[in-house]
Order: C-alpha cells, then sequence, then structure tokens
C-alpha cells in the first residue's frame, strides 16, 4: 500500500517555513530534499534595498545553496558565488552546517535598471556570462574542495543540472521558486519574499555500493575516472514527476513538503527524514571587525578615517561597526 512514513513525528504534524526535509523513494532509488523559506529569506533580503529581481535571483541563489550546503555530513560551510558580465556581477551564499545562512549580491544599478525597463530582467539576462563556484569548506585544517561551472546565458537550475552532468555525474534535477508578495500592515503594503526548491537524485543502491558510502563520484581518486550513474527507467519516471511541480506549490505556505511529496510519490511510496531548521545568521562580530582591521597597515587604517572614526559594513548582514583610530591600533604600531 502507498504510503508517507514521517519517523520520530505524529501524522498530523507537518514541516514549518525555513526548514529542509530529506526524502527517499526506494522503489525508485532515488532521494532528494525539499527546503522551504519564509521569515529567514525575508529577513535576509529586507537588509538590502535590491531591485526585486536581483532580490528574487539571490533569493533562488539562497534556495540552491541550502539544498546542496545540507547534504554536508560533517561541520563545515558550503559557499555558492557567481561572477559574470551580467548586470548581476556577484551572488554570494554561505552556508553554515546544521543550518546557518547569510548572502549577498553586487550589481550595477543601472544596468538592472535598463533590464527591468525593457522587461529583459531574467535570471538569464541578469548573470550573462561567467562562472558559478561552489566551494566545501571543511575548516582550518582541511583542504578545500570546489567545483566550477559555467555560466552562459541560462538561469541558476541550468547551471545545477550542468555542474552535476560533468562533476558529479549523477542523475539530478533541481527546482528553484521565489515569490514576492505584497501585504497589508498598519505601516502600509510591506513586501514579503518566500522560496522553496526540491532536489531529486538517482541513485541505485548498486552503484552506491560500487562508490562506497563516504565518496561522490566527483571525489575520485586521482587518475581513476568517476562511476557514472547509468539512467534507466526509474530515473525516467522520477525526472518526469519532479518535472510537475509548479512553482506556487514549493513557495504555498499551505502546502507542506510532506504533502507535496505524497502527491508526487504517493504510488510508489515516500519516506521522510527529520527535518532540519534554518536560519538567518552572520559571523560578523564588533570582535571580529576590529581583529580585521588591527591585521592593516597603520598607513592604511589613516586612509580610512572619515570624520575622526572608521566605519566598516558589512556586505552580508548590511550592520555598521564605528571606531575610533586608537581603538584599532595594532600592537606594532603603538
Amino acid at each position: 500500500m502507498s504510503n508517507i512514513i514521517i519517523p520520530s513525528r505524529a501524522p498530523s504534524e507537518s514541516t514549518a517555513d525555513d526548514s529542509i526535509l530529506p526524502f527517499e523513494v526506494a522503489a525508485l532509488d532515488l532521494r532528494g530534499r525539499i527546503v522551504r523559506l519564509g521569515p529567514m529569506l525575508d529577513d535576509i533580503l529586507a537588509r538590502h534595498d535590491y531591485p526585486s529581481p536581483v532580490a528574487k535571483l539571490l533569493g533562488e541563489a539562497i534556495v540552491l545553496t541550502v539544498l546542496l550546503g545540507s547534504s554536508l555530513k560533517f561541520d563545515g560551510r558550503f559557499i555558492l558565488q557567481t561572477q559574470a558580465d551580467g548586470p548581476v556581477r556577484m551572488l554570494v551564499v554561505d552556508y553554515m552546517s546544521p543550518g546557518k545562512v547569510r548572502a549577498c549580491a553586487r550589481f550595477d544599478e543601472s544596468r538592472v535598471a535598463a533590464a527591468i525597463a525593457s522587461q529583459e530582467a531574467s535570471a538569464g539576462n541578469l548573470l550573462g556570462r561567467g562562472h558559478l563556484a561552489m566551494t566545501i569548506d571543511q575548516g582550518p585544517d582541511m583542504s578545500r574542495y570546489q567545483g566550477l561551472v559555467a555560466l552562459a546565458g541560462g538561469d541558476l537550475e541550468d547551471a545545477a543540472h550542468e555542474y552535476f552532468l560533468r562533476s558529479e555525474q549523477i542523475p539530478t534535477r533541481v527546482r528553484l521558486a521565489v515569490a514576492e508578495e505584497l501585504r497589508a500592515s498598519s505601516g502600509g503594503p510591506r513586501h514579503r519574499w518566500r522560496a522553496g526548491g526540491m532536489l531529486l537524485q538517482f541513485l541505485p543502491k548498486k552503484a552506491e555500493r560500487m562508490r562506497g558510502p563516504d565518496l561522490d563520484p566527483g571525489d575520485a581518486p586521482e587518475g581513476m575516472a568517476p562511476h557514472i550513474v547509468p539512467e534507466d527507467e526509474a530515473w525516467v519516471e522520477g525526472r518526469s514527476l519532479i518535472a510537475t511541480v509548479d512553482d506556487i506549490e514549493l513557495v504555498d505556505e499551505d502546502l507542506s513538503s510532506e504533502r507535496l511529496l505524497y502527491r508526487l510519490f504517493h504510488e510508489r511510496g515516500v519516506r521522510v527524514f527529520r527535518s532540519r531548521t534554518l536560519h538567518a545568521e552572520c559571523s560578523c562580530s564588533r570582535d571580529n571587525v576590529a581583529a580585521m582591521l588591527r591585521s592593516f597597515s597603520r598607513d592604511d587604517r589613516d586612509h580610512m578615517v572619515e570624520n575622526g572614526r572608521i566605519s566598516v559594513t558589512c556586505e552580508f548582514c548590511n550592520s555598521q561597526y564605528v571606531f575610533k583610530p586608537e581603538d584599532v591600533a595594532s600592537e606594532q604600531s603603538g
């Protein structure tokens, strides 16, 4: 009998906003994750006065980063960064396990305004051509792993599919959706952002045994070709099912992740695991910024002084830190 299994949770409960839910469809050798973002995304985007198309694009980058970074089996960071020649020059999203997220964008205001005016502010047009880098940082004493994929006028879904095709070589499909809502409030209408995403991968048990439990196909030892997972009818079915997911289903706060999975896979049976909570949190602090300033030479710090103060604004969370020059004088200059 088809069912949805929710371990350690009452049947009537469902995942909330700002969470990621892992799942598997054993009958089809599929596994994946669904992410739903509400207040967390709103918190990140509200700290900046981004034009709506830029905010939407950064929201998609956040969803993609969470979908990928939440697969880390250790305490570390997953960093997604774009560098391209489009109106949006750079996107940076930093995921710190087990669920801290920060993000920011750099863009050319006049070019973005022109794209909006000409109704050409699609994700592909805003990004342009360049590359998308995905970095896994395991800590100061461990080596970094970085994967690169070209941006060639497509959107972030296209880039993710290209990455998995070229690097991981696991049949993968990604869906990303971001919505901007206008809500009435006592202070007048305010914008609210929501987002959702889904990642689905085909990993037959035979292929998983061949590659081992801790080795991703893209991490094959030097001199050995990564094992390429062959596609079959199970993946064709899974790929067809995720293609039926509408954007509204990914951002609808009244549709839980469990209900969406049941809609997709109830005929085959789907198992969900414990969800993980996500929250917006920047790693900047007054002490960290002061330490950074002390690392500069006295001459460099002198050039930062304006009206007797040194001001530093965090690009991620937009927090501002103000110091007197003597507060950040290094020991060498003292």
